[in-house]
């Protein structure tokens, strides 16, 4: 299957629009798709690789996305003859949880109580579905565990 198969029948339309970690600049629509193209495909592409997957843009309008896209430093570059290969440099899955984890600790380190967002992220688990609720617990159990053992 070719990229432009690949990004055409994807139904996983991830919005990434904001899975870079707080602090640096938002993603836009355009780079948003871009990424997604990159986390599906698993070698390093070149502009003329993936232009196909987006016929209604000009070269360079690619071209520079995936430069802003480097120099937010979600993409890796090396150079591959006269053009750029770019790779994602995280995976979707550690993208997301460094942003989760950015903003949860941005959450925490604001003033008044912390319980107010432990609450709500409890409770929101637990409307979703009792077993994640059940998981969570064993996540909370388990990271005081370590930080016992570190401890002592």
């Amino acid at each position: 299957m070719t990229l432009v198969e690949k990004m055409r029948t994807d139904d996983r339309a991830v919005a990434v629009a904001d899975t870079i970690s707080p602090g640096r600049p938002v993603l836009g629509p355009l780079e948003s798709k871009v990424l997604e193209l990159l986390w599906s495909n698993d070698c390093p592409v070149t502009v003329r690789d993936i232009h196909g997957a987006f016929p209604e843009l000009a070269y360079t309008t690619l071209m520079t996305t995936l430069d802003r896209l480097f120099r937010k430093g979600v993409l890796l570059r090396r150079r591959q003859g006269r053009a750029f290969a770019y790779q994602a440099r995280l995976s979707r899955h550690v993208m997301l949880r460094e942003w989760i984890s950015g903003h949860v600790a941005r959450l925490l380190a604001a003033p008044g109580p912390s319980s107010a967002i432990l609450s709500t992220l409890v409770q929101a688990v637990g409307r979703r579905d009792a077993a994640l609720l059940e998981e969570l617990d064993a996540l909370v159990q388990a990271e005081r565990r370590r930080l016992n053992s570190e401890g002592t």
